[in-house]
């Protein structure tokens, strides 16, 4: 996404700024003030997948949300950090060179597995790591032949310079994307479309998002998850068709301190289909759990 030409129009654009800390140079979004939540998108997202989360959050804590690398507007700087651990620890360091504590993460799809790597090495200003919230979290494996062959072909497709272009051709017809969005169980209103479609249709964020997957990598986060201290609750969405539902609850069952909530009827993109209410819920859990304090006069 081009920066002068794309990002006026972008939700929550007054609230954006880029950060320059290598290896990438970052768009981050950030306003409201208490406890500190990071949020991190998924695989082919972008800051505007938060974009009636973050205003709504923002108004009992401090909100930060950023494009994760050559994704969205933030600009890849190495090619090959674009997987799960590499990603964690440029997040983190960022974190700590923008003096970010956060009391919560919250991460859709697969940065959900993302904020549970951060878990691992930030801390809030309470000296306690931060709470995990996944929303329709990935932490699983394709199963059977997929498990070996998309990865490989994933690879393949990234190593190939003329596969980001093709891909956005192959997109371009009326009705291709909305069909897209809607086999993950999700129907989002027009905005939220046509989001999407300046999203799919451009080459540098196809190119990135099929780097991050082709260096994708799981095993050693689901090897770790019985080690992983950090509270987490994972919310997933009944009719979530790209990571089942029983991805979270399985997951939860192997994390020392985690729980696990159904939300009937919604899809993968449940934050952009229901915002209202997924905040609703976070401030409600995050209330439970001593990170926010809110007057209910």
């Amino acid at each position: 996404m081009d920066w002068d030409r794309d990002l006026q129009t972008w939700p929550n654009a007054a609230l954006s700024r880029r950060v320059a800390h290598r290896p990438h140079r970052w768009h981050i979004q950030e306003t409201g003030a208490g406890p500190t939540v990071l949020l991190i998108h998924g695989a082919g997202g972008a800051t505007h997948s938060w974009r009636d989360v973050l205003p709504e959050l923002a108004t009992d804590m401090h909100v930060i949300a950023l494009d994760l690398p050559g994704q969205g507007f933030t600009q890849l700087g190495a090619r090959q950090r674009c997987g799960l651990d590499h990603m964690s620890s440029d997040i983190a360091s960022l974190c700590t060179s923008q003096s970010w504590h956060p009391d919560a993460i919250i991460g859709h799809s697969a940065g959900a597995a993302i904020a549970l790597r951060l878990s691992e090495t930030l801390l809030s200003p309470r000296g306690q790591r931060p709470i995990v919230i996944g929303l329709n979290a990935a932490l699983g494996h394709f199963k059977g032949v997929a498990g070996w062959l998309f990865p490989a072909l994933a690879k393949v497709l990234a190593l190939n310079p003329l596969t980001a272009s093709l891909f956005v051709r192959s997109v371009a017809a009326p009705g291709r994307i909305q069909a897209l969005i809607r086999s993950t169980g999700s129907d989002l209103d027009e905005k939220g479309m046509a989001l999407y479609e300046r999203l799919i249709r451009d080459r540098g964020h196809v190119e990135a998002t099929l780097l991050m997957m082709s260096q994708w990598k799981l095993d050693r986060l689901l090897e770790d998850l019985p080690k992983i201290a950090a509270r987490t609750i994972l919310i997933a969405g009944t009719g979530d068709k790209a990571v089942p539902v029983e991805t979270s609850e399985q997951a939860a069952r192997r994390l020392p301190n985690a729980q696990h909530i159904a939300l009937p009827g919604l899809g993968h993109l449940a934050h952009e289909e229901s915002p209202g209410m997924i905040c609703d819920l976070i401030k409600d859990l995050l209330q439970k759990e001593g990170v926010l304090r809110r007057n209910r006069d």
